[in-house]
């Protein structure tokens, strides 16, 4: 491995939305002399928060991307959105990176939604340093939020850097295992000194502490430790990047992003602790195709994969791609065997922010590189030699969390919006646009509220289409109790041939779930055989428009035991039409109920919420399930109507200060409470007059 490829790294900024990811994603950048001026989000001015709905939120709805030097090493920056509601790619942006930076907020310390990021990171054993960030803000808590770390994410750490001074008085860290005072400045510098003699003891104490965790991980070091030895700094900090690589420990450094204090420590335990693109724990970095296991190598044939699709008003298609073996040059001819097609490289792009840079060299392994107007390849692709085509199979995302009608302002506009939409999908592959058959809307499903209503506002921008987003038809069902015999009877004379056809049916209900049963107890050829399906199957498609609101009847059985039929005047249509008849005759003499549709929650909040919580769930006739504490931070379960869920996102917000985070899928189907039916059955007659 060449010295310049041991030296690169390529890492994510992961970390809750607020901690100031962005702000440290800048931080960095200033240091290395990647960009001039420090921008701040408040101003709309940092780097890689561009897009016009990312300035207006003051928060990113996509990943940045930045490729910069420092100290002539290569470093490929990804800064992931915060917001549950713009992270729901996670899964394909980790496989862009071989190291993380986790970010937590000083003050904040570790909320829900950091357990599942950190869920997402440890289950791909991605080598991992953590940022205590805000260190200079009121209320700063350096213990605490090392705490939350240890305690609630389980994690064993390293305290590479010791605060000196907290809140408005935080102005430097302490090396522990250097021994080592540095002092900031808010230009991004910094300068030696001596080590304060308030924190003598202290450090003293903590880097006694510090080597034998060093040590008990490396069984040479433990042995020279145990007798007593005195082992070298150096020795000791590769040891640490040995344990990083192999998660055994993960380094905390702190720092505080806005006024650039901590970007040149910060820098330097990427350096020391993270991996290079051919690096991992126990030797070489090992690649899983769909067929087997590739070792990653600069001089092997070339695979990459596409882990986001951006848009670019002046290049159009970007497809973000990390090098992962092999090398990528300039017009080289890729192979996409996902749609069987070859791709032309073109020139190799750099990103730093909305700016790209193209390189004057091939892109190696570990490189995140934008590729622009490639045709036929989309995110999840794999490109490769097309003398020796593999796969990179492409991660299972979560579901959509909410769906949303989606109307134009005007009518005759839905292709319009339909198109409009569409487009967005090809970078952001956790929005699904369908047509529901049952309802006819046009729904948009996504990560959240706030993402399907930044999707809209990118389309407006975009593409001038005025799309509104309405809360969708809920689908509810209706389903019948007892059972009954009923004749289904058609006859028209028309003066030539006429129509015939003459059922009787026995409709009864079938348990919760048991959908529907067609059952043939004709005898002695009452119904021929050939009419016998088209009974069916005009029940079938009155049972679709429903009988009491409109909505699909379900679990119910029709049993056709009787009948009439003219050798003359019968066809299939009559006995469809018959069937509709004793459908309806049926449903007049039983008894009809509504059903709603039942959806399975998870709330994830700190302990002190939790009352709140499943008071609220509680309120909205939810059945809480069961609750769990882990670390201060509690999961509760609860069924509850999926009609009662249309707004959760915002109060849960708003009742846990943006610290609280929930998924919710289907389950089952329960009976309307009768205050509730009266009020869907009104409704929809309403509509229909």
């Amino acid at each position: 491995m060449s010295e310049n490829l041991a030296s690169q790294r390529t890492y994510a900024l992961i970390g809750h939305g607020g901690c100031g990811k962005t702000s440290v994603a800048e931080m960095l950048l200033f240091t290395a002399g990647a960009i001039p001026r420090l921008g701040k989000i408040e101003e709309g001015v940092t780097t890689l928060d561009y897009e016009p709905e990312e300035i207006k939120r003051r928060g990113s709805t996509q990943p940045g991307l930045a490729a910069f030097q420092f100290q002539k090493n290569r470093h490929f920056l990804l800064d992931i959105p915060g917001d549950g509601s713009f992270n729901g790619d996670l899964p394909y942006l980790l496989r862009a990176v071989d190291g993380v930076v986790f970010v937590v907020d000083a003050v904040d310390g570790v909320k829900p939604l950091t357990k599942k990021l950190w869920g997402e990171v440890a289950k791909l054993g991605l080598p991992t340093l953590f940022f205590i960030n805000k260190m200079d803000r009121d209320r700063a808590d350096f213990e605490m939020a090392l705490a939350g770390i240890k305690e609630k994410l389980g994690v064993k750490t390293y305290i590479q850097n010791l605060p000196i001074g907290e809140k408005e008085a935080f102005k430097g860290v302490v090396n522990v295992l250097e021994g080592k005072a540095y002092f900031f400045d808010d230009k991004g510098g910094f300068t030696e000194g001596p080590i304060p003699d308030d924190m003598a003891d202290e450090v003293e104490t903590l880097r006694e502490t510090m080597v034998e965790e060093v040590a008990v991980s490396d069984e040479q070091l433990m042995e020279r430790y145990l007798e007593g030895e005195e082992i070298a700094v150096e020795e000791l900090l590769a040891a640490v990047h040995k344990a990083t690589l192999s998660g055994a420990l993960c380094p905390v450094c702190c720092g505080a992003a806005l006024k650039a204090m901590g970007g040149a420590r910060l820098l330097a335990a990427i350096q020391n602790y993270l991996p290079g693109p051919l690096e991992a724990a126990g030797g070489d970095k090992v690649i899983a195709t769909e067929t087997g296991e590739i070792t990653a190598s600069e001089s092997g044939p070339a695979v990459a994969f596409v882990v986001k699709t951006l848009f670019d008003p002046f290049a159009g298609q970007l497809s973000i791609v990390r090098v992962l073996t092999g090398t990528i040059a300039t017009n080289q001819e890729l192979f996409n065997p996902a749609t069987d097609t070859l791709e032309r490289a073109g020139q190799i792009l750099l990103p730093l922010g909305k700016e790209t840079v193209i390189s004057k060299e091939p892109a190696g392994p570990g490189s995140v590189i934008a590729l622009a107007k490639l045709k036929d390849t989309a995110t999840g692709h794999t490109l490769c030699d097309p003398k020796k085509p593999v796969v990179i199979p492409a991660p299972v995302l979560a579901p959509p969390m909410i769906s949303y009608a989606l109307a134009p302002a005007e009518k005759g506009d839905e292709d319009k919006v339909f198109a409009a939409m569409s487009k967005l999908l090809d970078e952001d592959i956790t929005l699904s646009i369908t047509r529901d058959e049952e309802t006819g809307d046009i729904l948009i499903s996504g990560m959240g509220q706030t993402h399907l209503e930044t999707a809209v506002e990118k389309a407006k921008r975009r593409y001038k289409v005025t799309p509104v987003l309405k809360a969708p038809k809920i689908p509810y069902r209706e389903t019948v109790k007892g059972k009954v015999e009923v004749q289904g009877r058609h006859k028209k004379q028309t003066g030539g041939r006429g129509q015939f056809g003459d059922c009787w049916i026995r409709m009864e209900g079938q348990p919760r779930g048991g959908g529907y049963a067609f059952v043939d107890a004709i005898v002695g050829g009452a119904i021929p055989r050939q009419y016998i399906p088209a009974v069916d199957k005009g029940v079938q498609e009155s049972a679709a428009r429903g009988y009491l609101a409109g909505y699909p009847m379900v679990d119910f059985k029709v049993t056709l035991f009787d009948g009439t039929f003219h050798t003359v005047d019968s066809s299939e249509m009559a006995f469809k039409i018959a069937g509709s008849i004793a459908f309806k005759a049926a449903c007049e003499k039983l008894k009809i109920s509504l059903l709603e549709p039942i959806v399975l929650v998870s709330v994830s909040c700190p302990d002190e919420y939790m009352g709140d919580i499943i008071g609220d769930l509680s309120s909205r006739r939810g059945k809480v399930l069961g609750s769990d504490s882990t670390g201060g931070i509690t999961e509760i379960q609860a069924h509850v109507p999926m009609a009662e869920m249309q707004e959760y996102a915002k109060t849960l917000s708003s009742t846990t200060g943006g610290q609280g985070a929930f998924t919710l899928a289907f389950d089952h189907y329960e009976e309307c409470p009768p205050p509730i039916a009266e009020k869907v059955v009104a409704e929809s007659k309403k509509k229909e007059e």
